[in-house]
């Protein structure tokens, strides 16, 4: 591990967060609500104002993690959620020549996979799988001991993949309790934890949905090892049970016997992240 410094960013739909990353420590965690309807130079201002204060002679690299595509060669960034301005902005050149180190971008659910990997219960690992189940459904996936991200960003997005009559994500997140049960997911976590059959229910119904998802990342990149982020692992122990009965349909039982799935317990996984991604180009 380089004892490198280096700031992370994770950009939100409504905070950005930021960390000197130092080793395997943060230092100087900065938060700061964002200006989520103001201009590009407005959102622009909110990094500069939390770069400024982590910023030192040592500092050798900024990684931001997005929740967006992102063109992760030339560091431009296309149609931030929740921020409408934010449609096409070159985040990397124009924070490389404000500061003079060099910046690394990429989507947040890929930052997830590499937090995990430097930093959390990937260490060690050739090849992993971080899946991230909160509001959305998204992925990152480390092969052969590097991000495995595409040009575009694009690699991991199984929640886009066509399921039913809608996607993966609209069954199998946090979404699911919502779009098919009308009620918000943190009242149904609440109520399971009281004891409420239904609520338990319906995370035994997501569990079902989420396997599928699981089946679907196993046929496509064989994956052995998993890492679940993301508001929703917290309650595993109500859709683990079915998502298991799910897995065990797979067609090939060696890969069920192989598969481990883990859940994160990483603290400010998307700070380290981000910074996971100058240690990626290493």
């Amino acid at each position: 591990m380089t004892e490198a410094k280096v700031i992370g960013i994770d950009l939100g739909a409504t905070n950005i967060r930021a960390g000197l990353v130092h080793g395997s420590v943060i230092n100087k965690i900065q938060s700061k609500r964002i200006n989520s309807a103001g201009s590009v130079d407005d959102v622009l201002a909110d990094f500069y104002l939390l770069i400024d204060v982590l910023i030192d002679q040592d500092v050798v690299a900024i990684g931001i993690g997005v929740p967006s595509v992102v063109d992760s060669e030339k560091g431009i960034v296309y149609d931030v959620q929740h921020i409408p301005s934010w449609k096409e902005v070159s985040l990397k050149e124009i924070l490389e020549a404000k500061y003079k180190i060099p910046v690394f971008v990429n989507n947040d659910a890929n930052c997830f996979a590499l937090g995990e990997y430097h930093f959390g219960k990937g260490k060690g690992k050739e090849n992993m799988i971080g899946l991230t189940i909160g509001t959305g459904l998204g992925a990152g996936a480390i092969v052969h001991k590097h991000l495995f991200a595409g040009p575009n960003c694009g690699v991991g997005e199984f929640g886009m993949v066509d399921y039913l009559d809608q996607n993966y994500e609209y069954y199998a997140s946090g979404q699911y309790f919502s779009n098919v049960h009308h009620v918000p997911g943190e009242e149904v976590f609440e109520r399971a934890n009281a004891g409420d059959a239904i609520a338990i229910q319906y995370y035994a119904e997501l569990g079902t949905h989420f396997g599928n998802a699981i089946k679907l990342i196993m046929y496509t990149y064989d994956a052995s090892f998993i890492i679940l982020g993301g508001s929703v692992r917290h309650a595993y122990a109500y859709f683990q049970k079915t998502m298991w009965e799910r897995i065990q349909t797979f067609a090939y039982t060696r890969s069920v016997q192989n598969l481990k799935i883990e859940l994160s317990e990483l603290e400010n996984a998307g700070i380290l992240g981000a910074a996971g991604l100058y240690l990626d180009q290493l």
